[in-house]
């Protein structure tokens, strides 16, 4: 053992013994262990979530807020949150409606070129992208890979497009930080193009945030300064950034570039909540929540099918067993956590002064896989408190109860910046941008088995939660 490991492992166990202090006593924790084991056992025999999910994917498809996908998404959820004897309000919300148009992309002028060759890409435009000209846009390709490069080279960007050549860490993803790879690559799709269109680039590009190359651009979106007029956007398939990356180094690259995106008037859209009353204490919630919007390549499946279904899941579980917890758990199917965030912000701004009433928030959002554990945001003396549903869950492997500081969910952050506790599944992320934000984002790629760990993860931590006698203490 080095030391380094040996200082780890002492700094953990007096974690551990220090809030072991503040552990409950057996007559301070309601939910007793046997309910919660019926929880997860439902949860795993219920084919409701995989039913649901197959609706919402093959028969409605991806839900872009605006869209008539996503508002029939909301009446359905709705209908079936109803059918099972849920209390449910639609709340109401202005979202962004951006749509896609038309795309396309070929290098018409390379080092070596042949006379009359041209090569056709694989892109697909960000989430705000403006539109080019009608008939395209021809400008020289300027590749950076990254930010201080790109100062470096501000002399060069005007009038040009701007390729930022930014790499997926797949690595950090097969070690189980697939989220910090995101973060990490997502950094120049989230400021590349407002960077470059300051320095006055004519188009901006990004290398897909993604860890499989199958030549699927992975969209996304992409966030504007204030005030700041959006320059056409767009993300490239790896293949063809690396293709560029080769070309690039005997010359300059010209491409002609077409996208014909649109950004409408905000249109009416409403968060789907579902009240599964508690029977002491209803008027204090613990939310359990997915978005209901999706991009609009794929089914949107993994993202977030799985997460906003396993949640309605919880509902089901607690309703076959015609259990209710002391207080009430509080389905959220969220719109526009993709492009925008309104929903969240109208739930948030709908609390109030009443924050305190929002005992706990659970988001899943991480994709398709097999729930491992609970992500918790909380106080380092809650950490131990939190072992009921961890022993609950162990005979299907979500034995990991990781401590995190920060949001654990876009949706849930404001009530976690208001010091509400926050949790998610921790799921095998390993292999989630393969497909995330493309065209192969589709049912085919859940698992049912899957499905049925996130929902008993959620269900068992959801009841746990809302039958305690008191919440946990706030996280500040």
């Amino acid at each position: 053992m080095n030391h380094a490991f040996a200082s780890a492992v002492a700094m953990f166990a007096a974690l551990i013994s220090a809030a072991s202090l503040h552990a409950e006593t057996p007559a301070q924790i309601a939910a007793d262990s046997a309910t919660l084991a019926r929880i997860r056992v439902a949860a795993m025999s219920s084919d409701w979530p995989w039913q649901r999910l197959q609706e919402l994917t093959d028969r409605i498809g991806p839900r872009l807020s605006g869209s008539p996908q996503q508002a029939a998404a909301i009446t359905q959820v709705a209908a079936a949150m109803r059918a099972l004897g849920a209390r449910v309000t639609l709340q109401s919300a202005k979202v962004p409606h951006w749509v896609r148009g038309e795309e396309r992309a070929e290098l018409v002028d390379y080092p070596g070129r042949p006379e009359g060759v041209t090569q056709r890409l694989h892109l697909t435009a960000l989430g705000g992208s403006s539109a080019t000209p009608a008939a395209g846009l021809k400008a020289r390709v300027i590749m950076v890979r990254d930010f201080e490069e790109l100062h470096v080279r501000a002399g060069e960007i005007r009038g040009n497009i701007v390729l930022f050549e930014s790499r997926f860490d797949q690595r950090l993803a097969d070690n189980g930080k697939s989220g910090t790879a995101y973060e990490q690559a997502g950094e120049y799709r989230f400021r590349g193009p407002a960077e470059a269109a300051s320095l006055g680039a004519a188009a901006a590009l990004v290398r897909s945030i993604g860890g499989a190359d199958f030549r699927l651009p992975h969209t996304g979106t992409t966030i504007w300064q204030d005030k700041q007029a959006p320059i056409p956007a767009a993300a490239l398939a790896s293949e063809d950034a690396d293709l560029i990356v080769r070309l690039a180094a005997h010359g300059p690259i010209t491409m002609k570039l077409l996208l014909t995106p649109e950004t409408l008037p905000d249109a009416d859209s409403f968060n789907v909540i579902a009240d599964w009353p508690g029977s002491e204490l209803p008027n204090e919630y613990v939310v359990v929540s997915g978005h209901l919007d999706s991009w609009d390549l794929g089914q949107g499946a993994t993202d977030d099918g799985v997460g906003v279904i396993g949640a309605a899941g919880v509902i089901q579980v607690l309703q076959q067993l015609k259990l209710h917890a002391r207080r009430t758990i509080r389905f959220i199917g969220w719109t526009n956590e993709e492009n925008g965030g309104r929903g969240s912000k109208a739930y948030f701004d709908s609390i109030g002064k009443a924050m305190d009433t929002q005992c706990a928030a659970i988001e899943s959002d991480d994709g398709a896989g097999r729930a491992l554990g609970i992500l918790a945001a909380v106080t380092k003396e809650s950490l131990v408190n939190l072992q009921p549903p961890i022993q609950a869950l162990a005979p299907i492997g979500a034995t990991i109860l990781e401590a995190r500081e920060g949001e654990v969910g876009a949706d849930i952050a404001a009530l976690q910046a208001a010091g509400v506790p926050g949790f998610a599944p921790w799921v095998d992320a390993r292999h989630y941008f393969d497909y995330h934000h493309t065209a192969a984002d589709t049912l085919d790629k859940v698992d049912p088995v899957n499905l049925q760990s996130q929902v008993a993860t959620m269900a068992v931590l959801a009841y746990y939660l809302a039958d305690r006698p008191a919440c946990l203490p706030r996280v500040r």
